[in-house]
């Protein structure tokens, strides 16, 4: 719970063109560098600049709708964040890994790989693959009911965080004169069996920089509730109103106290998403004019259409309220939207005491104030 010795999280989300389905048919919309990897440095970059701490990387196994309105294509959200990783520095990378159809082995890879490449700025958004239309595209397995997914998801992150810790922090000891690079001894054999996956390991990674990157899980549903609850550092969550996010985060603090964890070692983010304007009547033509052009689905959670001013002072509401640990921005248009909240919302925060002048640096673990665990089999772990 932030306080006025707890800096307040924050967090934006980016993907496509934003969270509008017709944001990219705006004038100052970067369409050709919607599959550019510039385009998704500069965005990193423009969060990096406002000292926020992550950016989180949509994707889905989704296939494109066929609506020649609506974007139809999307880019692998950990490519995206490995490519920003190296030269965009002081920021965390969390993109959205699909756990639905995918090995856990390749999962706990690509993010032990991120999080070296990054120095230990990595996490993972842990996600769900629902419908058939998705099913179909790789056609091993039907679509499976949401509480089957959220099991499979759960096993997922196990066997994960067991690969992780298969090599030893000092497995590797690149010893030239007896041609040994790697300590036998200290890698070590996984052995999960679970209802989903069997998997022997060890990895065929080194452990990296933070021992188990940040994992990311939204508390949607209630299945998903509970695996966050078990196993997530970082949690998302989406509602209506303040009152009802007050409700959500209190629902995550229980099921952890359930899961035998203790619910302060969790951080809760709120999602809101965001359209600025210099005056809310222009913040609300904006929004008619996204209308006009393609009619979106509306608001999945709190939503604000107006100024910085207005949403700075809905952080504050949010943090008053212990609704939440910090906020998800989720600009409703890219790059602009970004754009507004660092250079109008950010400082505003930094001058009401809620954020530091000077972001905190060190690895993502560090900056949710979470240490780096010991690997489980270090021999003071196992005595």
């Amino acid at each position: 719970m932030s306080s006025p010795g707890t800096p307040l999280h924050l967090a934006v989300e980016i993907g496509g063109a934003g969270r509008h389905p017709g944001a990219w048919r705006l004038p100052d919309a970067d369409v050709p560098g919607l599959v550019d990897a510039e385009h998704h440095v500069r965005l990193v970059e423009t969060a990096a600049r406002g000292g926020l701490d992550l950016v989180a990387i949509r994707d889905s196994f989704v296939p494109p709708s066929g609506d020649p309105d609506e974007l139809g294509d999307s880019l692998d959200a950990v490519a995206i964040a490995a490519r920003v990783a190296p030269v965009v520095p002081g920021i965390g990378l969390v993109p959205a890994v699909t756990v639905t159809h995918t090995e856990p082995f390749h999962v706990q890879k690509a993010i032990a790989t991120l999080d070296l490449v990054s120095s230990g700025r990595a996490g993972w958004e842990v996600a769900v693959s629902r419908t058939p239309e998705e099913a179909d595209l790789f056609g091993r397995r039907s679509a499976a009911p949401v509480s089957e997914l959220w099991l499979e998801a759960a096993e997922v992150i196990e066997a994960v965080r067991l690969l992780w810790d298969s090599w030893e922090d000092d497995a590797v000891i690149r010893d030239a004169a007896t041609g040994r690079y790697v300590d036998r001894d200290k890698l070590h054999y996984v052995d999960f069996e679970g209802e989903f996956f069997s998997v022997k390991g060890p990895s065929i990674t080194p452990r990296s920089p933070q021992g188990q990157p940040l994992v990311v899980v939204r508390a949607d549903d209630p299945e998903a509730l509970v695996v966050a609850a078990r196993h997530a550092d970082v949690v998302r969550i989406s509602a209506p109103g303040i009152a009802q996010a007050t409700t959500a985060r209190l629902d995550v603090q229980a099921a952890a106290a359930e899961a035998g964890r203790d619910p302060s070692g969790i951080s809760v983010l709120l999602d809101v998403e965001v359209l600025l304007g210099e005056t809310d009547a222009g913040a609300r033509d904006e929004l008619a004019r996204l209308e006009a052009l393609t009619p979106g689905p509306g608001p999945e959670g709190i939503r604000h259409v107006g100024t910085p001013e207005g949403l700075a002072a809905l952080v504050g509401e949010v943090v008053r309220a212990h609704a939440a640990d910090g906020v998800t921005f989720v600009p409703m248009a890219l790059p602009s939207g970004l754009d507004a909240v660092v250079d109008g919302v950010v400082p505003l925060l930094v001058g009401a005491g809620a954020r530091p002048a000077t972001p905190s640096s060190g690895t993502l673990r560090e900056r949710f104030g979470l240490r780096r665990p010991a690997n489980r089999h270090a021999p003071e772990v196992r005595a």
